[in-house]
């Protein structure tokens, strides 16, 4: 087999950063990082301990008692699309945490899963606004790993007071079933256990799974008894018109009928043990996951909150790679970024990372320009190792932390249009799954063409320190203003009322973008998937690793022999 040269890469911590400066650091970053954990227990509490207890009082379990039930013992629970809806109001003062359903990636009987449940402590696990997307997206990255799909369904259908936001539109409510036809055409496992209301468009839901399971307090119906008393007038009950007794017996649109949902639970995880189980192992080899050398948690001290300061991109790879071993490909080229393959839970995957603070400049021998940048080199060379990744089958990890392309009339003339231009080609046309991370900077085309999220990556992820965003605050004010500032960007008005109107404008325009940037806007509009901490990256990225391999025979894998991760070493480095 062809020799994968990894080689240790990174520092011990004393090294990386002086004590001060890395207390002050995780300081700053665990303030952030406690918000974070503090706003996901309000969403995981859905409206409360009132509604909590009406579940309870039903002999049934809340959504997010279902999901704890269904997966392996001692595993967790990684979470997509948390704070969708977070902090919107609708109607009269109603909220709708995580937009009323559980999305996430779950390991099931060993094999990992997407798990679809819908919050019935949150109006009966009702669709609002964007919980159409929301399963939709879950759908899609269980498309797009071929994971099995499991949809544990408690809904009474749409939030009728916000209809209009949620039912028509090409990702409305109907385009869930058009997602569970293609998860179904291409193989995809879909298992579907009902426990409760299951009405109109939530009737349709677990209709093309390939198993359908119902417990004696759970119904599906086109339409329910309150609204066939009002257009018949006839006296029914739900259950008398969709109940288990109609629906498994006479209907056959379900399979099975159990008593309560712990039953219930316990026959999903019996169906997916009869699933094929992962291919990670096949494709680990003979290598176990091994922890990075240097701890990940020490990431947390390591990344300066001011996203103005720079740091060692290589310790953030060093603290995410397995034993802290990488393999560069291209170190002469593009300075400003740095791509190669390491393993992660023992599986290799390709990394791309902006590099921070000062690069040199080949076109100026001698001098130095900012990193976090893209110019032509850079960009030439991530294509080229992008595409070899395709090629490979390898998984490419994008760690985003980027102000944008290069400009001015240098950078027009050396063609960074048509550099560019092709890196995202490449990423528009990759097959091989991709995951994008928002360190901290995501910002202007660089997002685009580092496979931010109009790209298509399977997954995005944003830390408590994203900023996503066109241009910084301060930059776009003085854009917005141009016309009444001198070349030095001072503002050339004399007199003083138009002085004062033209400061508290640009002021306005920066504190403005300064707040769209918060990682938890972009959640909350389904900019970016999930916030997570810096201390869970490298469990995050473990896992979405690992369900890149579980499903064989749908992409190609190569094995380290045949890659062209070989080629491009040779033709850029080697002996020619």
């Amino acid at each position: 087999m062809a020799h994968v040269p990894l080689v240790p890469i990174g520092t011990p911590r004393e090294q990386a950063a002086d004590s001060r400066t890395f207390d002050e650091q995780r300081q700053a970053l665990g303030d952030l990082e406690a918000t974070l954990a503090s706003r996901r227990a309000a969403v995981h509490a859905g409206w409360g301990d009132t509604y909590v207890a009406r579940v309870h009082a039903k002999g049934k379990l809340t959504a997010r008692e279902r999901v704890a039930r269904l997966i392996d013992p001692g595993t967790r629970i990684f979470e997509v699309g948390t704070f969708v809806n977070d902090g919107l109001v609708f109607g009269d003062k109603l909220t709708s945490p995580a937009a009323g359903v559980v999305t996430a990636f779950c390991r099931v009987e060993g094999r990992w899963c997407m798990v679809i449940a819908n919050d019935n402590t949150v109006a009966s696990g009702s669709w609002w606004p964007r919980t159409p997307e929301k399963i939709e997206r879950a759908q899609t990255m269980a498309l797009r790993l071929r994971l099995p799909t499991i949809y544990l369904v408690d809904c009474s259908g749409l939030f009728l007071p916000e209809q209009s936001k949620s039912f028509p539109g090409g990702t409305g409510a109907g385009h869930i079933f058009k997602m569970n036809s293609l998860l179904s055409a291409s193989g995809v496992p879909q298992l579907a256990g009902v426990f409760g209301d299951c009405i109109a468009g939530g009737g349709y839901m677990p209709i093309i799974s390939d198993r359908v399971y119902m417990t004696e307090q759970a119904y599906m119906v086109i339409a329910g008894a309150a609204l066939i008393k009002g257009a018949k007038s006839q006296k029914l009950t739900s259950l008398d018109i969709g109940g288990p007794e109609v629906h498994v017996h006479l209907s056959g649109c379900a399979d099975r009928r159990v008593p309560n949902d712990e039953v219930l639970i316990e026959c999903l995880r019996r169906e997916v043990r009869k699933l094929p189980s992962s291919g990670a192992d096949f494709y680990r080899g003979d290598a176990g996951a091994i922890d990075p050398l240097f701890p990940a948690h020490e990431l947390c001290g390591l990344m300066p909150v001011d996203h103005r300061e720079s740091y060692d991109s290589y310790q953030v790879l060093a603290r995410l790679c397995d034993q802290s071993l990488f393999w560069e490909l291209m170190p002469d080229a593009g300075e400003e970024m740095i791509c190669g393959v390491g393993r992660i839970g023992g599986l290799y995957a390709g990394f791309i990372i902006n590099r921070q603070g000062l690069v040199g400049d080949p076109e100026h021998p001698g001098a130095r320009r900012p990193g976090g940048t893209l110019y032509r080199a850079g960009i030439a060379k991530i294509s080229a190792f992008s595409r070899a990744c395709d090629s490979d089958g390898l998984p490419i990890i994008w760690l985003q932390d980027i102000s944008g392309f290069d400009i001015g009339v240098e950078a027009e003339r050396q063609g960074l249009l048509a550099y560019g231009s092709n890196l995202i080609y490449t990423n528009s046309t990759n097959t091989t799954p991709m995951f994008t991370v928002l360190l901290r900077k995501a910002s202007g085309a660089g997002y685009y063409a580092m496979a931010g999220l109009p790209y298509d990556p399977v997954v995005q992820l944003s830390t408590c320190l994203t900023r996503l965003s066109v241009m910084e605050g301060r930059t776009l004010a003085i854009a917005t203003y141009n016309t009444k500032l001198d070349d030095n960007f001072e503002i050339l008005a004399k007199d003083p009322d138009e002085r004062r109107a033209i400061e508290t404008g640009m002021r306005s325009v920066e504190q403005r973008i300064e707040a769209d940037m918060d990682p938890y806007v972009a959640a909350r509009q389904m900019d970016t998937d999930e916030i997570v901490g810096v201390r869970e990256l490298r469990s995050y990225l473990c896992a979405l690793v690992e369900m890149s391999y579980q499903y064989t025979g749908y992409r190609r894998v190569k094995n380290p022999r045949i890659w062209t991760m070989h080629d491009l070493a040779v033709l850029t480095g080697g002996i020619r």
